[in-house]
């Protein structure tokens, strides 16, 4: 079947890891079956509004590429998509409800609520609302809230990732539809959203599974048809005892982003979080996700957020673009990474000190750390020098003399290049008998004082001949 799915978040602030994940499954899903994804702004809750927020969730999923078929921006046909504006739509349904004796308006004051749950609660027996309801509920009016009448009874139904679930009529209880400022809950407002919009898959944290016996009244009442209903698990915080939360150290997706993780990274890793296709595989296109995901594959129980992990699967990704695509492919998204002294060369040489780099890069911010020396002259620190594990058991003089030695071969190599700086390499290492790590960790280290860099010859070429021999000159004066 065609899976019109869609993804409903409330415009209350960052966009967090988790609803991420559940915009990602419910857009794979109807992708795959050639359907569609709605994407619905539930708003109706306007005290914790945040201004802003609708468009940030909408630039997220742009960056991910999980481009909804219907909503916001793009229209169709069950406009609007913003909850606060289907008002009227809402209040239409719970008037059916009241009509059919199946909801009633409640003129029950907050306070008098309150004291039947601190009766509940000194007796030590659960708060049920249906056991207050009045028994002549006035005709309704504007600012007066509209409850569900329930009739309790036991329940069954599937999840498609949890099973065969059964419920009794405990769980059960006249829950509000409409408020006093005439908003809709969210318990009511997503049954008739899913309803008018044909949704089939409904997709949705695990913490509403609770809720659902209450859903299947309101099914029931209103006489639609089920949904598959879909309880995703929660994914856990790194201990794996509890929820993440931001407190465990879990950014907002913009965040990641702006610290350097790529789309295709935060894609796959989260769509993996929780699920697997059976295989060995770790790194997945959009397009392999749309073609290998399943219900069925996914898993039960909570998923470890591994933030090593992300970063891990990030470097592969970046390795990746440059390998099939190009280095000129991933250049175009380090715009805002690079130093900011680096503004000050050419577009192709940062093209070249990326080609020699990438392999490196965990996030595209590491660029600011790890290639300053190819535009600044780093600072000459002969400790750095002599301080070397390599080089500690030589002497200043030793070492002076080694670097002269390296300048003389250095300025005799007529093409600059990286093989022909690879030949002089080598040929210095027979010349002067010592090991590899002692006459490169030198020559590395004199040129740019960093912990690590690319392969040697590949940095002295990008560097050129100018540079690389002031920068030896510039030690051999210091020692």
């Amino acid at each position: 079947m065609k899976a019109i799915t869609r993804f409903a978040p409330s415009p209350t602030g960052y966009i967090h890891i988790g609803n991420v994940r559940s915009a990602i499954y419910p857009y794979l899903l109807a992708k795959q079956t050639g359907g569609k994804m709605i994407l619905r702004i539930e708003d109706t809750d306007r005290e914790r509004y945040v201004e802003g927020a609708t468009e940030l969730i909408e630039d997220t999923l742009k960056w991910l590429g999980l481009d909804w078929d219907e909503g916001p921006i793009v229209g169709g046909p069950n406009e609007p998509y913003f909850q606060s504006e289907r008002k009227e739509l809402y209040l239409e349904w719970a008037k059916k409800l009241i009509a059919s004796g199946r909801a009633y308006a409640d003129p029950t004051p907050s306070e008098k609520i309150d004291e039947y749950r601190r009766e509940c609660s000194a007796a030590k027996k659960p708060f049920l609302y249906r056991d207050h309801r009045p028994e002549n509920p006035p005709e309704w009016e504007p600012g007066m809230p509209i409850r569900f009448l329930t009739v309790p009874k036991e329940y069954e139904w599937h999840d498609e990732v949890m099973g065969d679930m059964h419920t009794g009529p405990e769980v059960l209880d006249d829950i509000i539809l409409i408020k006093r400022d005439g908003y809709p809950t969210y318990n009511f407002a997503h049954i008739v959203d899913d309803a008018e919009m044909g949704v089939t898959h409904v997709m949705r944290g695990v913490e509403y599974l609770s809720s659902t016996p209450n859903y299947l009244a309101l099914y029931e009442a209103l006489g639609l048809e089920r949904p598959k209903l879909v309880s995703l698990p929660h994914i856990l915080a790194p201990s794996g005892n509890k929820k993440l939360g931001k407190r465990d150290g879990a950014k907002s997706v913009t965040e990641y982003r702006d610290d350097g993780v790529i789309a295709e990274a935060m894609l796959n890793y989260l769509a993996c979080l929780g699920w697997n296709d059976g295989t060995e595989q770790e790194l997945y296109t959009k397009e392999e996700l749309i073609e290998k995901f399943s219900l069925a594959r996914i898993q039960n129980s909570g998923a470890r957020y591994d933030e090593t992990k992300l970063f891990w699967m990030n470097g592969q990704w970046i390795r990746r673009i440059c390998d099939t695509q190009g280095v000129r492919a991933l250049y175009d998204r380090t715009i805002g990474f690079w130093p900011e002294v680096a503004a000050n060369y050419p577009e192709d040489y940062r093209v070249k000190v990326l080609s020699i780099i990438y392999d490196r890069l965990k996030t595209l911010s590491d660029l600011r750390e790890m290639t300053t020396y190819f535009f600044v002259d780093p600072a000459v620190e002969i400790d750095a020098v002599v301080g070397n594990k390599f080089l500690k058991k030589m002497s200043e003089a030793e070492i002076e003399s080694l670097l002269k030695v390296v300048i003389r071969k250095l300025s005799d190599v007529q093409e600059w290049n990286a093989n022909k700086l690879q030949e002089a390499l080598n040929e210095l290492l027979a010349e002067t008998g010592k090991k590899p790590a002692e006459l490169f960790s030198l020559i590395r280290i004199a040129v740019t004082f960093a912990a690590f860099s690319p392969a040697l010859n590949l940095t002295l070429d990008v560097l050129g001949k100018d540079v690389t021999l002031a920068r030896l000159n510039a030690v051999a004066r210091a020692i």
